[in-house]
């Protein structure tokens, strides 16, 4: 049984690019309580399938009902893609029609419209994220005039986990996607970042974009979607918590979460039983 208690807001990624979204959130939304999982053990998210990203995402989302959260955000952009419907649809009724799971992918579409005066829009996003074409199809519901260009970016996640976004090494593949996607459609003049590694290539796609294109990561759109819908659902608003606190939670090793959860927070993380307003709690989730 599902607990009717107040509790934290969840955050759910594959991994670490969800923090992105997370301090995006905290940024705009601080008095609220945040639990936050990575599935660190099973990431990348990205290359695999439909089906198997719908059954990770699946359980993680039960995991964060059962430890109090009525409300969770897919902050990463395969699992919105290849999982938010599915779950709101099928699962939801079966598990608390009361609860409520909300992606990264319409909150970004839903501004597009107005940061392009062009009407050309690109995404920079995972393979399976531009496979799905969830952009494209959430974007041509809003705004039918505007014509989108998708380009996947495979080494780019692992240019930010391994802290390599500010290397030399970094411009080649940075620059090879920017020159692809701009050749694809010259008119472009607004790139959405469709992944929440990507912000922390800032530097480096600004540097190789031509002058006058916006880049659009989404944990400013994200907040601001989330705040609006907490004022439009006073119902779900009440039942989050409010002490501003966060928690963590990884299916991988807590001291590595740590040291790389940093990359992304611009803060210090501490494991375990060290005083911190950051803990790092070990939860593991398996199949079946």
């Amino acid at each position: 049984m599902l607990s009717s208690n107040p509790g934290p807001i969840g955050i759910f990624d594959s991994g670490y690019g969800g923090l992105t979204i997370l301090h995006g959130i905290r940024q705009l939304l601080p008095g609220y309580d945040y639990l936050y999982l990575g599935d660190n053990a099973r990431a990348p998210y990205g290359p695999r399938s439909f089906d198997v990203v719908y059954e990770f995402t699946r359980q993680a989302v039960l995991r964060l009902f059962e430890m109090g959260c009525h409300l969770v955000i897919l902050g990463c952009n395969t699992a919105s893609a290849k999982a938010l419907r599915t779950i709101q649809q099928n699962d939801l009724p079966k598990w608390d029609a009361e609860r409520r799971v909300l992606g990264v992918i319409r909150p970004t579409a839903e501004v597009i419209g107005n940061l392009t005066k062009s009407r050309h829009v690109g995404i920079l996003a995972t393979e399976g994220t531009i496979k799905s074409e969830s952009y494209n199809l959430e974007i041509q519901k809003l705004y039918p005039d505007v014509q989108v260009s998708g380009v996947a970016c495979p080494f780019w996640v692992p240019l930010v986990e391994y802290n390599e976004a500010d290397s030399p090494g970094a411009d080649y593949f940075v620059k090879k996607r920017i020159d692809q996607i701009m050749s694809l459609d010259p008119q472009i003049d607004a790139i959405i970042l469709g992944c929440t590694h990507y912000p922390l290539l800032m530097p480096k796609i600004l540097k190789y974009l031509p002058a006058g294109v916006r880049v659009i990561p989404q944990g400013e759109y994200v907040a601001k979607s989330l705040k609006s819908y907490l004022e439009r659902h006073p119902e779900m608003e009440q039942r989050c918590s409010q002490h501003g606190e966060v928690h963590y939670l990884t299916t991988e090793n807590p001291d590595r979460f740590a040291e790389q959860a940093q990359i992304f927070l611009r803060e210090s993380l501490h494991v375990g039983d060290q005083k911190s307003e950051m803990s790092i709690e070990v939860e593991n989730i398996t199949l079946g």
